[in-house]
């Protein structure tokens, strides 16, 4: 697996394959004593960015690209379901629509920078649409393509 070999590096890095998902780094946290930390979006190619600004603040969610939302909504269904009985019993998560967990790792680089790596973890709840999301999107989770199709840098 390609990591970067300098900390200001923010080019794509293929996913880590799991079982039923995989790891993006999708951020890259800088910290520095007496300064509040700095942060990298990392340009990968299957989650929005990261990063929301919201009326108080900033604050960080995973979710697919559209055009990977729309896929996955034609393989799965909506992310979000309605009961029968909508709008009175609330709506509710799609149980087969993969969940999102966030990794943090310290890595200490070359040049004594200190760094928290943060990546996205994703898990599908079967087998089959986490083989069909990975045969459909493989060249993005490899960072080989950008969302327009081609090549990345």
């Amino acid at each position: 697996m390609h990591e970067h070999e300098r900390a200001g590096d923010v080019r794509a890095v293929p996913a880590q394959m799991l079982d039923r998902g995989f790891r993006l780094l999708v951020l890259r946290e800088f910290r520095e004593a007496d300064q509040p930390p700095a942060l990298a979006l990392i340009r990968q190619n299957v989650l929005r960015d990261v990063h929301r600004l919201q009326r108080h603040g900033i604050f960080f969610s995973c979710t697919f690209l559209p055009d990977i939302t729309q896929w996955l909504n034609e393989l799965v269904g909506r992310a979000s379901l309605h009961p029968p009985d909508y709008p009175a019993s609330p709506a509710f998560r799609n149980p087969a629509w993969p969940t999102f967990h966030w990794r943090q790792e310290s890595r200490l680089w070359d040049e004594g920078i200190s760094t928290i790596e943060w990546r996205a973890e994703a898990a599908f709840a079967d087998q089959a649409s986490f083989e069909a999301f990975t045969a459909r999107w493989k060249d993005r989770l490899a960072a080989a393509a950008t969302p327009d199709g081609s090549s990345a840098a």
